[in-house]
């Protein structure tokens, strides 16, 4: 007969081997953040912008933070415009070159009043973040009250985003660059979290039929099943699930989008990612993390600097690709 002592030490030593592993490559990829960028390796400068939305606290902020370091002009937005100026005070105070502007992913006109705005004053993008994004479940909580808040913010807003921005995202030899904050709560064929329902899931995992119309369909379905009491049945994940769901959509929406934007002819070429910053100590965890915003924000910094345009529709964690 097992000893259950036996199998419980063997189950905490992989914990800590796991742990140790994610803790060395936490530790090189902060090295790797105070190497300088070399001279060819740059394609950037104080002309190219970035948009970075939900940028007033958090991982966005602290994305709006590194890629000013870098040199660029960013553009940090949030829907309290009182918060934002804050926030930019306090960049600009250490010397970055950082403006902001009322953004709410949720209002359509917003995003168009922002889209002028943007024309107008700086003709254009090269950067976006997607990072607005919300959570209502903290620890063990599963709540689905906010549902529809949820995906309305997270897949919707990024997408209504995606829509407004492609049209200004300036042409160039090394194309625009889309970074999608998402999670791994949303991969697919996560061995935990994942979604249950496997005629749903095979369909979202093949490539070539994925569309933006079974991309909205599955987080409406699942909205109706959240309406109607069935959500428990349907085969969601089953971890903060309208979160892991919201992100699921964003995963497949950056996928999907990254083959149709692979039509565009050279010298107009966007390329999209996204990635999982992790377990972040911000307001979104409930402060209940164990991956500083620095570390958090390293990897979309990072995808937003990419020089390699061979690298497009992927999905990303501590600066390496992950399955969906």
């Amino acid at each position: 007969m097992q000893n259950p002592q036996s199998g419980e030490k063997r189950k905490m030593g992989h914990k800590e081997k796991s742990k140790e592993k994610r803790d060395k490559k936490l530790q090189q990829i902060s090295l790797l953040r105070t190497i300088p960028y070399s001279d060819h390796q740059r394609w950037w400068s104080k002309e190219t912008i970035a948009v970075v939305t939900g940028g007033n606290r958090g991982i966005g902020f602290e994305i709006c933070k590194q890629l000013a370091y870098h040199g660029i002009t960013v553009i940090l937005t949030s829907r309290d415009v009182g918060v934002a100026v804050e926030s930019v005070k306090v960049l600009q105070e250490g010397g970055l070159d950082v403006a902001c502007h009322k953004l709410d992913v949720l209002d359509s006109s917003s995003v168009n009043q922002f889209a002028e705005w943007l024309k107008e004053n700086y003709g254009g993008l090269d950067i976006l973040v997607n990072n607005a994004g919300v959570n209502f479940n903290y620890g063990s909580d599963n709540s689905v009250e906010n549902a529809r808040k949820v995906i309305e913010t997270n897949y919707y807003g990024t997408k209504r985003m995606i829509e407004a921005m492609i049209p200004l995202m300036k042409p160039s030899a090394v194309g625009a660059h889309i970074v999608n904050v998402s999670s791994r709560l949303g991969r697919l064929n996560g061995r935990r979290n994942r979604l249950e329902n496997d005629a749903l899931r095979e369909q979202l995992s093949d490539a070539e039929s994925l569309s933006e119309e079974l991309i909205d369909e599955t987080v409406n379905t699942f909205l109706q099943q959240v309406e109607n009491g069935t959500w428990t049945t349907g085969g969601w994940p089953p971890k903060f699930t309208d979160y892991s769901v919201s992100k699921l959509a964003i995963n497949a929406y950056t996928r999907f989008l990254s083959e149709k934007l692979s039509e565009r002819p050279d010298g107009q070429k966007i390329y999209i990612n996204c990635y999982c910053p992790g377990w972040v100590k911000t307001a979104l965890t409930g402060y209940a993390g164990s991956v500083t915003v620095e570390e958090g924000a390293d990897t979309g910094v990072w995808l937003s600097l990419l020089p390699d345009q061979a690298i497009t529709g992927k999905f990303f964690a501590e600066r390496r690709e992950i399955h969906f």
